[in-house]
């Protein structure tokens, strides 16, 4: 617990320090509708029930290779699958505003498979400043995801059209929580639209890469808290020794600022476009007592939107690197290249939609310890249904398949090509 308590008075210094600067300096943007819910509630509560069927391997939150938030204890029978209700998420959201131009938001969450029974999930302040001519400026501080994912909104994080994320915004929720600050100005261009960039300095964030490297891709709506640790399936080498069993997102390491940027592109309302390049400088030599590494995550992603009437294209696609560990026989002990992209058709009908996401993933794993048996190859397809029922009420299903190929899992006696399916029927309450 002495570490959860250094990890929130550094994120508090962290946001006394940077929001003056911020208000001094101008800071949101045209993205300023990502900081808050779109209801205008400064109150959010939501509920998440499920009925849940998977088969497949055992899933990663249980220390597997399992590429689903969810999976059996133990393998099933032939074309078995094993239908389960669970009480998923209970997240509370409180967005006050404190002032003509600045505001926050605190958020907390309590999710099943999380490590603590309730946990921070968001808190930081805005500060949004009216259009001055053309320029439009805005900021926030505090602990926040960084601005990627297109399939999360509202000031829970919420997925909205599917109930599992792709593989990419899987991964930015679970391990891409960053405590810091960002800026983001917009302008209009004659007859071109708008463009938009925002830059990011952050800390907090060094072990990003430990599940891509270990674990690999996977689907899940699991996302990281401030003090939570998810588990690690089994390493190769020393490294089930030198690294913890376990991966703590939020975390400073090496007092090495990382920085992300932004830049966008909307020539009309209807389509939306973004490149976003992403460092946080970690210190791969970084390490704790308890076996926490530094890794020192690069990526770069590029997305984008655009509505065709009642039916919404969205792709993103994602390459990047990540390594541990000291020089080895030519190599640090875990370097790993990752790219993944998907995109997703929405049809929106009467008071809900259809939507159909196909993607692909895969890494490269060249370190000294860590080798060619801890690269992937995988593709995912996913079909799911939204229908509202007045205000409160959000009813959700979704097919997902995941088939992926994985050396490692013979290190628990699997074969290396896994295919998993999830059925899941979501029921979202919602003040």
């Amino acid at each position: 617990m002495a570490v959860d308590r250094v990890a929130f008075f550094g994120l508090s210094r962290i946001a006394l320090c940077v929001v003056p600067a911020i208000v001094a300096c101008a800071s949101p943007s045209a993205w300023a509708q990502d900081y808050a819910d779109s209801s205008g509630k400064s109150l959010i509560a939501t509920a998440d029930l499920r009925l849940v069927a998977a088969d497949g391997e055992r899933s990663w939150i249980d220390g597997g290779f399992g590429k689903s938030r969810f999976g059996p204890d133990a393998p099933l029978p032939a074309n078995r699958l094993r239908i389960d209700p669970r009480a998923i998420e209970g997240d509370l959201a409180w967005t006050p505003q404190l002032g003509w131009s600045l505001g926050a938001m605190l958020a907390v969450t309590a999710q099943d498979g999380q490590e603590h029974p309730v946990d921070l999930s968001e808190a930081y302040l805005t500060w949004l400043r009216g259009p001055h001519g053309n320029l439009k400026l805005s900021g926030r501080a505090g602990l926040f995801w960084p601005p990627v994912s297109l399939e999360h909104s509202g000031a829970t994080w919420a997925v909205t059209e599917t109930i599992t994320p792709s593989a990419i915004n899987s991964w930015i929720g679970e391990e891409v929580k960053v405590g810091g600050a960002e800026a983001t100005a917009s302008t209009a261009i004659a007859h071109h639209g708008r463009v938009y960039a925002t830059l990011g300095l952050f800390g907090f964030n060094d072990t990003a890469g430990t599940l891509l490297a270990f674990r690999g891709w996977a689907l899940s709506d699991l996302k990281a808290t401030a003090f939570g640790q998810v588990p690690l399936p089994p390493r190769a080498g020393f490294l089930q020794f030198a690294q913890a069993g376990t991966t703590r997102p939020v975390i400073e390491l090496d007092n090495r600022p990382g920085y992300y940027a932004r830049f966008g592109w909307t020539p009309e309302p209807a389509i939306r476009l973004h490149a976003f390049y992403y460092d946080n400088r970690g210190n791969p030599e970084a390490s704790t007592a308890g076996g926490q590494w530094g890794w020192r995550t690069r990526f770069t992603e590029l997305g984008g939107t655009a509505a065709l009437g009642a039916t919404r294209i969205t792709a993103q696609a994602m390459a990047g690197r990540t390594g541990m560990g000291f020089p080895m026989a030519g190599g640090i002990w875990v370097d790993t290249r990752f790219r993944s992209a998907y995109a997703l058709l929405t049809q929106t009908i009467g008071k809900g939609s259809l939507s159909g996401r196909i993607e692909a993933f895969g890494t490269r794993s060249e370190g000294s310890v860590s080798g060619p048996e801890d690269s992937e190859d995988g593709w995912a397809a996913t079909l799911a249904a939204r229908r509202s029922f007045g205000e409160h009420v959000t009813l959700l299903a979704e097919a997902l398949h995941v088939d992926s190929d994985r050396d490692a899992r013979a290190r628990t006696a699997l074969t290396p090509q896994q295919d998993q399916n999830v059925l899941q029927l979501s029921l979202r309450l919602h003040n």
